[in-house]
């Protein structure tokens, strides 16, 4: 028995600590004369939950979660007298001024010491540890700049994305000399207004001449010496970037390659890149495409020239002289070079069609790229050219008169029908944590208009959350804030956004499903993914497992990488705690859960609540990686069942599907809408 002793008589020994507990409950005694005013105040800075059943249902937001998501319950907020006062905190006196922001504060101290906390400068800090520490102070200070937002200035009553009230520009010329360039060294146009229908932009310049480069892969498979000559560049359409850390999305990659790649046949090659993952390329490599595939505008997507291994198809000579004397012999077909030659200068002009873009070089059609889910015309701001090429000059013509980018106003529908029912006081058969970025308010409308309709939903035995961090930009975070206080679905969290910090969000998805609601299972995806919230109770209910349950699609024996964007180093330079370690020592990850779909059984989520209390837990810049390495950590004292299923979509969707990943707003309704007519099929649309 902890706390007291029992001597060999049988006589209790009463310590120290219980002195100091008795005279704890005679204070508490005492204070209960103003009973309601300490409830008000425990209740608020505790954030415990043991007083809710006095003051507010059991199962309600924290003082915390409340003042950020603004929940839109009016008997709740009636109910919750701290949360009303801070709603009132604009109609203030101006005496009480100075004591509303000290609550605030308290707020989010509060927060942090829930889901996160800002470590401590010793000195020899991660370089993730000072990342935390730094979004914590920049989120305090953005959430601070929502609270003073004056709607009634000129500029804010602008819509995101638009800066400038003055009209745009119809054209752009810019020699090489008056092009921005950025770290890496490319060439940057800026865009003001994106495009429209029949946008064009005309790049003159000159590949330069093949260099050699050693590909060591090729000498490992005894392919000559590993020397490739290499003459490649290219010109890519981009928008903005939605969260520092992440690359801006690549609308359009148009990447020539003069002297080949493995097929040592020039090529031309195109794609996008939708929220840092590419989709299925277009490889256009002098044969032209098929009659059965899809056109583009009546455009091939890949035109034809000449190829010293073409087959020659040419008829045989009683063949040829039978169709010419009935009249039906063939027309000549011009076959042209490949369009970019090492030292040659070239004219390539990319214009935007109805159904996609088309590719024309030398006034000659090459090539057509369908537009993608996810992409807007609007969204190309920007022109990057990188490689190996000579820009003489560019020419945008053509462009859109005035900023269409969307304002979340256009996006965002104010109806009763998307509200989210509030935290029910019972216990739920899933919590569903959704991360989010700032700006989505497209992807949060869609999940919304879809699967958030779905009984299980709207009858309150899932509940669902948008987790979201704070935008550089102030009008956002307002906006933000706006639609947090009309659909009551959001978590607003206070540190500024960052790519390489999402573990935070998931953090704060354990403590939400941990504090807020009573429910045995957790559930994390991404604000791109269908969920059949059906499906997905059927599989758990199907494996009846009564102890730690960790599901999803699972990685097993996967190797880390060691360049490029997802990499992570293989040295450890500040392992003096276990928890602190930035990057991977090790040759493989724990098996671990793919990011878009991914379940845990509540005890798992309470013990990476409790770990990250105590600065034990090992924080890693893959989310995703992250929860495997806890749940390995778990494991070890408790065993965890490891259910994995393909059908949690890592990779876009699959014909019945549990979860299915990169759907764009259009395909998340068309999928809704075949689950209407009682098909679980996939919407792949471009």
């Amino acid at each position: 028995m902890r706390g007291r002793s029992v001597d060999s008589s049988g006589t209790r020994k009463w310590k120290l600590s219980h002195a100091l507990l008795a005279i704890g409950s005679i204070y508490l005694i005492f204070i209960s004369f103003k009973f309601h005013h300490f409830l008000e105040i425990a209740n608020a800075l505790s954030g415990d939950d043991s007083f809710s059943g006095l003051d507010r249902p059991v199962n309600d937001l924290t003082y915390a979660h409340l003042q950020l998501v603004g929940h839109r319950n009016p008997v709740l907020l009636h109910h919750d007298t701290f949360h009303r006062k801070l709603e009132d905190s604009r109609n203030l006196p101006p005496g009480q001024e100075k004591e509303q922001s000290s609550h605030r504060s308290a707020m989010i101290t509060l927060l942090r010491s829930r889901f996160g906390y800002k470590y401590k400068s010793s000195g020899n800090l991660t370089q993730l540890e000072e990342m935390v520490n730094e979004a914590w102070v920049l989120g305090e200070k953005a959430w601070d700049d929502v609270e003073s937002y004056d709607p009634k200035s000129s500029m804010d009553r602008l819509p995101v994305g638009e800066e400038k009230p003055e009209s745009c520009p119809s054209s752009l010329s810019k020699s090489s000399a008056e092009m921005d360039i950025d770290s890496d060294g490319d060439l940057l146009v800026f865009l003001p207004c994106g495009l429209a229908v029949g946008s064009s932009i005309t790049v003159v310049g000159k590949p330069n001449e093949a260099h050699k480069e050693y590909v060591p892969q090729l000498a490992r498979m005894r392919q000559g010496d590993g020397i490739v000559w290499v003459s490649q560049f290219m010109v890519e359409l981009q928008g903005l970037r939605v969260v520092d850390g992440e690359d801006p999305p690549k609308i359009l990659h148009l990447n020539p390659r003069v002297m080949g790649d493995w097929s040592k046949k020039p090529i031309l090659e195109l794609n996008s890149c939708y929220r840092m993952q590419w989709g299925t390329s277009i490889r256009c490599d002098g044969l032209p495409s098929r009659d059965e595939d899809d056109t583009v505008d009546g455009f091939r997507k890949c035109e034809k020239w000449a190829r010293s291994d073409m087959i020659d198809s040419k008829e045989s000579r009683s063949t040829s002289w039978l169709s010419r004397f009935i009249g039906r012999a063939k027309k000549p077909e011009m076959t042209w070079s490949f369009p970019f030659v090492e030292g040659r200068l070239f004219v390539l002009t990319i214009q935007a069609g109805v159904e996609g873009y088309h590719v024309y070089v030398g006034g000659r059609h090459i090539a057509s790229f369908s537009y993608r889910p996810g992409f807007t015309l609007e969204d190309a701001t920007g022109l990057a050219i990188k490689g190996d090429v000579n820009v003489h000059s560019v020419y945008v013509t053509s462009l859109p008169p005035s900023h269409p980018s969307f304002s979340p106003d256009r996006v965002l529908e104010m109806s009763e029908n998307w509200r989210s029912p509030p935290l029910p006081d019972r216990s739920i058969d899933l919590f569903v944590g959704i991360i989010s970025a700032s700006n989505h308010f497209a992807e949060r409308m869609a999940v919304r208009k879809t699967w958030f309709q779905s009984p299980q939903i709207k009858s309150s035995s899932v509940v669902a959350r948008f987790f979201v961090a704070l935008n550089p930009r102030k009008e956002v975070n307002a906006m933000l804030k706006k639609e947090a206080e009309f659909f009551g679905d959001i978590v607003i969290l206070p540190f500024m956004d960052h790519y390489e910090l999402v573990v935070l969000k998931t953090l704060a998805i354990c403590d939400y499903g941990v504090h807020n609601v009573t429910t045995p299972f957790i559930m994390k995806c991404d604000d791109d993914s269908f969920v059949r919230l059906d499906t997905v109770l059927n599989e758990i209910k199907r494996l009846d497992t009564k102890g730690p349950l960790y599901m999803g699609n699972l990685n097993l024996l996967h190797r880390p990488l060691r360049n490029g964007k997802w990499a992570v180093t293989f040295e450890c330079l500040t392992c003096y705690r276990t928890y602190e370690i930035d990057e991977w020592p090790e040759f493989i990850y724990p098996p671990y859960a793919n990011g878009p779909g991914y379940i845990i059984s509540r005890d798992i989520a309470s013990f990476v609540n409790s770990h990250h209390a105590n600065q034990s837990l090992r924080l890693f810049k893959m989310e995703d990686v992250s929860m495997g390495m806890w749940v390995e950590q778990f494991n070890a004292s408790s065993t965890v069942h490891y259910s994995h299923s393909w059908k949690f979509c890592q990779y876009g969707c699959i014909e019945n599907y549990y979860t299915a990943h990169y759907q764009s707003p259009r395909q998340m309704l068309c999928l809704w809408d075949k689950l209407a007519s009682g098909r679980a099929q996939c919407c792949n649309f471009r």
